[in-house]
């Protein structure tokens, strides 16, 4: 991540936890005729078990914690393996407001995740996290029936319209792809353009990427940075040659400077891509947009609700009531018109398929985190 959105992290940091502490959960009158009442109370969990992933380390984090504690709860905190020391900083700012132990962390690798899935005083855990990872926390935790929260992957289509201003649209699509170099599980990762107006997508969506400017985090200059890991970086080649090997146009990038240190990948648009190609029916997380021409709406649906995932999905339209009604027909747990990943603290965020189930965020994520508890009489 560069110096820019690191400041921009932070301060969202703050943000959500301010949100999440100023939302109402009032007790919930059920029943009151005259004979019958019944009210609908909150409880905490007790302790409530999050494990956080690399890509937003210290957000995703406040998005489990703070619920968490808003609703009585005390948290075990286990961060990525590939990003425990800002998780321990951001531990230990928290903790200085906070009674002793009500919030810890436990930085580790996998063992130390699946020891808190088993473990028998978590009574909740908030996992986000690849899907092979998910089906594991749901295999462990079965011996203590934890509740669960899983936010897993995603691989967001995104459907353009044929009303769409290509060139006004330009700079959302590009950020919606690239925010965090691609590194968000709700980024758009698969765009379908239609093709009376695929070439002006195309080429408005290359002429805004070449200005952004990449390089390493310490220089505020730089709008992107590398990738996270190794591994990560040989994932998003290895997706981009597979589709140059299959006879994609790489419109821009797709040629990283082996002599340049770090994890750096090009931004890389690639254009004319069969929708087989694994970096269509992949979650790349990285630098690297296929853009899938279409003539048929029907068909454009249909391809973008082909995948397993159903984190996230958009809808790129001039007639906001036309993209409602494609946004109603897609399978994600959160479909944005005219942007992508947009996510609020009051609003609540979470997949279906294999993306997850449970939610976060608003009213509903401090409900995700407590017991509900029914009183009649």
């Amino acid at each position: 991540m560069n110096g820019i959105g690191a400041w921009f992290e932070i301060e969202a940091c703050a943000g959500w936890l301010r949100a999440t502490a100023s939302l109402p959960l009032p007790v919930e009158v059920l029943v009151d005729d005259g004979q019958d009442h019944a009210e609908l109370h909150y409880r905490p969990v007790g302790v409530v078990g999050a494990i956080t992933p690399w890509n937003w380390p210290l957000l995703i984090a406040i998005w489990a914690i703070a619920p968490a504690l808003r609703m009585g709860n005390t948290v075990v905190h286990k961060p990525s393996e590939y990003t425990p020391l800002c998780s321990l900083a951001l531990i230990e700012v928290l903790a200085e407001v906070l009674p002793p132990d009500v919030l810890v962390a436990v930085p580790g690798a996998g063992d130390a995740g699946e020891a808190l899935v088993r473990d028998e005083r978590v009574g909740k855990i908030m996992f986000t996290g690849s899907v092979a990872t998910g089906k594991k926390v749901v295999e462990a935790s079965a011996g203590t029936l934890s509740r669960l929260t899983l936010e897993l992957g995603g691989n967001d289509a995104g459907i353009v319209l044929p009303d769409a201003d290509p060139a006004a649209i330009a700079e959302g699509l590009f950020w919606s792809a690239f925010n965090n170099n691609g590194q968000t599980c709700a980024a758009l990762k698969r765009l379908y353009v239609p093709d009376a107006i695929y070439d002006q997508v195309v080429a408005s969506l290359a002429a805004f990427a070449a200005g952004i400017p990449v390089g390493v985090g310490l220089d505020e200059g730089s709008l992107l940075g590398p990738l996270q890991n190794k591994a990560q970086w040989e994932k998003v080649s290895g997706l981009v040659e597979d589709a140059r090997a299959r006879g994609a146009r790489l419109v821009l990038g797709g040629d990283p400077d082996p002599g340049r240190p770090g994890y750096f990948y090009p931004k890389t648009l690639v254009a004319d891509i069969g929708i087989d190609a694994p970096l269509v029916q992949e979650e790349q997380f990285g630098p690297a947009l296929p853009i899938i021409r279409y003539t048929d709406l029907e068909q454009a649906i249909e391809w973008a609700n082909g995948v397993d995932a159903g984190l996230g999905a958009s809808v790129w339209s001039a007639d906001r009531d036309k993209a409602k009604e494609v946004a109603a027909r897609l399978q994600a747990g959160s479909v944005w018109i005219n942007a992508h990943a947009a996510i609020h603290p009051h609003v609540p965020f979470g997949g279906v398929k294999h993306s997850g189930y449970g939610l976060e965020c608003g009213v509903d994520g401090l409900k995700s985190v407590a017991v509900p508890q029914v009183i009649s009489g």
